[in-house]
C-alpha cells in the first residue's frame, strides 16, 4: 500500500500493510487484533469509577467482543481501527475511550467525533451523554437542520465533546466558534463513508489519537487512513 505516515511516527509500514492485508481478506465473521489483551468485565480494564457507573446504568452487564479489545487500547492513547458489524458495541467503545481520558477541569473541546447523518451523530451523542452522566461530560450534537446561533452559544459556553456532522462541523471551525487547538481525540465512525472527505488533514493538529470504526472497510478507507495513523 502506498502512503507516507506522519513525521515522527512510530509507524511500521510492513506491519500495517500485513494487518490490513489480514481484514481485507476476511469475510466479516473473524477477530484479530494486534492488541494481546482481552478483558471478561468492565471491571478490569481500570476505568474511572464514576464511567463504570455509567457503563452499567446504561444497561451493559458484560463487554462484547469489540468492547473485550478495543476499549483498553484507545483509553491508552493509541491510534485504533476497529470493524465490526451494526449493534456490536462500537459506540460504547470508542464513548468509553474519550471520557476515560478527558479533562473534565477543562471546558474546551478535547475530542471531535464525525458522523456521516445527521441521525447516527445525534445518537452517538445520546450515549456519550448517558454514559457521562456520572462524569459531569458536556457534549454536543453540532448538525444540519439546527439553529448555527445555539451551537454557537453552547460551544462558547464550553463543551468537552463534539459529534457532528462534517458540514456543520467545517462550518463551526470555519466561524471560529469551534476551535481544534484542545482536540487530543479525533473518531470517525461509519469510517468507510468519512475517510475519503479528507477532512482530518486539512483541518485537525497532526499529534491527535485518532479512531476509525466501521461496520465495513473498503481498500480505499484503509489505504486513506495510513495517511494520518500513527502506529495503529
Amino acid at each position: 500500500m502506498a502512503g507516507l505516515a506522519p513525521e515522527g511516527s512510530q509507524f511500521n509500514a510492513s506491519q500495517y500493510d500485513s494487518k490490513m492485508n489480514d481484514l481485507l481478506s476476511s469475510d466479516g465473521q473473524d477477530f484479530f487484533t494486534s492488541y494481546d489483551e482481552v478483558y471478561d468485565s468492565f471491571d478490569a480494564m481500570g476505568l474511572q469509577e464514576n464511567l463504570l457507573r455509567g457503563i452499567y446504568a446504561y444497561g451493559f452487564e458484560k463487554p462484547s467482543a469489540i468492547q473485550q479489545r478495543g476499549i483498553v487500547p484507545f483509553c491508552k492513547g493509541l491510534d485504533v481501527i476497529q470493524q465490526a458489524q451494526s449493534g456490536t458495541g462500537k459506540t460504547a467503545t470508542f464513548c468509553s475511550g474519550i471520557l476515560q481520558q478527558l479533562d473534565y477541569s477543562l471546558t474546551h473541546c478535547q475530542a471531535l467525533v464525525l458522523a456521516p447523518t445527521r441521525e447516527l451523530a445525534q445518537q452517538i451523542e445520546k450515549v456519550m451523554r448517558a454514559l457521562g452522566d456520572y462524569l459531569g461530560v458536556k457534549v454536543h450534537a453540532c448538525v444540519g437542520g439546527t439553529s448555527v446561533r445555539e451551537d454557537q452559544r453552547i460551544l462558547s459556553s464550553g463543551v468537552h465533546v463534539v459529534v457532528g456532522t462534517p458540514g456543520r462541523v467545517f462550518d463551526m471551525l470555519r466561524r471560529q466558534s469551534l476551535q481544534p487547538d484542545y482536540i487530543k481525540m479525533f473518531v470517525l465512525d461509519e469510517a468507510d463513508e468519512m475517510l475519503s472527505r479528507g477532512f482530518k488533514d486539512q483541518l485537525l493538529p497532526s499529534k491527535i489519537q485518532v479512531g476509525v470504526f466501521s461496520a465495513t472497510m473498503p481498500p480505499e478507507a484503509l489505504e486513506i487512513t495510513r495517511k494520518f495513523m500513527n502506529k495503529p
